[in-house]
């Protein structure tokens, strides 16, 4: 009868033990509130001007110098401040630099902390969002500053290597806990800094590239959609390749089978190594740096694809021209069935835009010139500056002088691991587009 009496307990001292963990856990989460609550209420206050917080209420992390209408208290830069509008009303926290156009840059709505916990719980949950969207990919972009709610800091992976990029004073002040973090979620075996955009300088910071832990000798062979790219993350451009292209490089790689492909800015093959896979008669890629058309050269080596391969160092724009002039009387022939234009960003401000759609209409305009009727060109913009409607524009208007008439097949955009924020139009860079030369006339 004991026994039975025990036996009836043991539900009921689990559902007792039960309550207790919850009730001391509940406990636990209110005096780490209440402990955050009585160190925010002693935060430096950053009161926006009327009409300023619409903004940040919609989600732009981004508060800029002009927009403040008061501080409450001394901030040191790179503290965490709490944000109110002008009726006192609480926006949220974020990092504080006087020394930046940008002067705050929003955390996040709620009162936090910027310490390991925090971090840890920001890039877990970018990273189960690469998972969801690129289950397969082993390279990807683990946080893309403003896309995860972390702005000012990028980081990205290689394998099982990562490489870290700072642009804002606040990220850069609590590196070493993002690398303990880091180092926590992915057990790298080595991670490279490489500050070096020029951002940082608006933000009162110098360059800063080296190792941050581990061992890093040579290059690494960075797996993208089953390809093999050695890359150089200590001296490659960016932090080591362009990732946001990760998709595209399949999309369009499935209009290359049995064509003649041109690759113009080919940097290490990308588009060029998918195309060849794909089944293009020939690829030729062109670049003007010799280091990356030495890396793209070795590259399709180490993929079986130097057959079908050729690559050239030169300038784009020269390349083109020679290609492209003609004799009174001579007939140009166009020579590819598929041309893919990747350059880099023409303009970083708005002052320099119409430079830039003069660049952007020229290297279409010679291009359209060299592609077979039926062929495709497909071609990217990765200027902020330039949007989709600017750039199909553009397009348009060097199809108009090349008397060609194009019929869009494709739209192309950044990878999923570089999310675009509908609220922060910065974080949609990357635009694309195939076009098929629908008629000569």
């Amino acid at each position: 009868m004991m026994q039975g009496c025990i036996q009836s307990l043991e539900p009921r001292t689990f559902e007792i033990r039960r309550i207790l963990r919850r009730s001391n856990s509940r406990l636990a989460q209110a005096r780490r509130a209440a402990k955050l609550w009585g160190h925010m209420e002693t935060l430096p206050t950053v009161v926006l001007r009327p009409g300023e917080a619409d903004r940040v209420i919609a989600g732009h992390p981004w508060i800029y110098a002009g927009s403040v209408l008061r501080v409450t208290a001394p901030a040191a830069d790179g503290a965490i401040v709490q944000v109110k509008d002008h009726r006192q009303r609480f926006l949220g926290t974020g990092f504080f630099n006087s020394r930046s156009k940008i002067r705050v840059r929003m955390l996040s709505r709620e009162r936090v902390s910027a310490d390991y916990q925090f971090f840890h719980e920001r890039i877990e949950a970018a990273l189960a969002l690469r998972r969801k969207h690129m289950p397969t990919a082993t390279s990807f972009r683990v946080v893309n500053a403003e896309s995860d709610f972390l702005s000012g800091l990028i980081v990205d992976k290689y394998e099982d290597v990562l490489v870290l990029q700072t642009s804002a004073l606040g990220m850069d002040q609590r590196k070493d806990v993002i690398v303990s973090v880091l180092q926590a979620l992915f057990a790298p075996r080595a991670m490279v800094e490489r500050s070096d955009s020029a951002s940082r300088k608006f933000e009162g910071l110098a360059e800063s590239n080296g190792l941050l832990m581990g061992a890093l000798a040579g290059s690494v062979p960075v797996r993208l959609n089953g390809l093999v790219f050695e890359t150089n993350l200590t001296s490659g451009h960016k932090t080591g390749m362009y990732l946001d292209q990760q998709l595209n490089y399949q999309l369009v790689s499935k209009c290359a089978a049995g064509a003649q492909v041109l690759d113009c800015f080919s940097f290490a093959g990308g588009f060029a190594l998918h195309a060849a896979r794909a089944g293009a008669a020939h690829v030729h890629a062109v670049d003007q740096s010799e280091e990356a058309i030495a890396q793209a050269q070795q590259n399709a080596v180490a993929n079986g694809l130097a057959e079908r391969c050729s690559f050239e160092t030169a300038n784009v724009f020269d390349w083109f021209k020679a290609r492209t002039v003609t004799a009174p009387h001579e007939k140009l022939i166009p020579r590819f069935d598929l041309i893919i234009l990747d350059p880099p960003s023409f303009t970083r401000s708005r002052a320099a835009v119409p430079d830039a759609l003069r660049g952007y209409k020229e290297i279409h305009l010679r291009a359209l010139k060299l592609l077979k009727p039926g062929g495709t060109l497909a071609t990217f913009c990765c200027s902020h500056h330039v949007d989709a409607n600017l750039f199909q524009d553009v397009i348009n208007a060097a199809a108009y002088d090349a008397k060609r008439v194009l019929r869009r097949t494709a739209i192309y955009t950044q990878s999923p691991d570089h999310p675009v924020l509908l609220a922060v139009p910065e974080t949609e860079y990357l635009k694309g587009f195939a076009f098929e030369v629908a008629q000569q006339f």
